[in-house]
């Protein structure tokens, strides 16, 4: 058996094999959701950029917690500590 990966996961020749198979057979392009030009929007409607400068500490700590709850992007972690802090968290914006 050769060795393949698919996101870091091992795939067997089988696996391979049977994928090949399925597409051979054809697809129902029918079912397939139809293509979206320009990045998916984050909200009711198209995003604005706001462009912030962070120190490298404030960066690492960012990206520390957004791993730690399972958060992909430090745009998306953003995003998700301004609506807490908008809908009423505690936090002080003030603070250093």
């Amino acid at each position: 058996m050769s060795e393949h990966l698919l996101h870091g996961n091992p795939v067997t020749d089988e696996q391979i094999q049977a994928w090949a198979d399925e597409a051979e057979a054809g697809y129902d392009l029918s079912t397939l959701p139809a293509p979206r030009r320009g990045r998916p929007t984050v909200g009711d409607g198209p995003g604005t950029v706001v462009p912030v400068r962070l120190d490298a500490a404030t960066i690492d700590a960012l990206t520390e917690k957004a791993k730690a709850e399972g958060i992909a992007t430090r745009s998306e972690a953003i995003r998700a500590a301004i609506r807490q802090w908008t809908r009423g968290g505690t936090r002080d914006p003030h603070a250093a």
